[in-house]
């Protein structure tokens, strides 16, 4: 096989980044985007030459104006999706947000609009429906200590 032909039928999916950050009460933190409807985990696109945990690292900082430790990986989602091409999503464990650190939270104005603590049953009123499933199995591996690999939010049959 030719090399371009080769390198046409590699996959180039787009690859982000989120956290999840829980309050004392385990609600989970949420920012609603300024630019589109609902309600989204923090976290953001890798750039090139950047590491997942570091992309969410920078798009937590950028995006709340904290530098919280990220954990560990809870989720890799490889999500497809026609109009925007196939992406692959890390989620990872950002642990009990310290209350200093809450409250020290700094919105992007260019970015966000709100950033708020919700409970784990409101998250599927609350989130578009892939992302609700992604949520749900990154919860699930939190409780289990180990990560889970997911295929359109859903752990592959098999």
């Amino acid at each position: 096989m030719p090399e371009n032909e080769h390198e046409q039928r590699m996959a180039r999916p787009r690859v982000a980044a989120g956290v999840l950050f829980f309050d004392g009460v385990g609600r989970v933190l949420l920012v609603r985007p300024s630019y589109k409807p609902g309600w989204e985990i923090p976290g953001g696109y890798v750039e090139t030459g950047e590491s997942p945990l570091a992309a969410c690292r920078r798009e937590v900082a950028e995006e709340l104006g904290i530098k919280p430790v990220i954990g560990s990986l809870l989720v890799v989602d490889w999500a497809p999706a026609s109009a925007e091409g196939d992406k692959i999503l890390y989620v990872f464990d950002g642990g009990e947000l310290a209350p200093d650190l809450a409250a020290s939270v700094r919105l992007a104005p260019d970015e966000l609009l709100a950033a708020d603590f919700h409970p784990v049953a409101t998250l599927h009123e609350l989130l578009v429906p892939r992302l609700a499933r992604r949520v749900e199995q990154a919860l699930a591996a939190r409780q289990e200590q180990r990560t889970r690999y997911l295929e359109h939010g859903t752990p592959p049959e098999g």
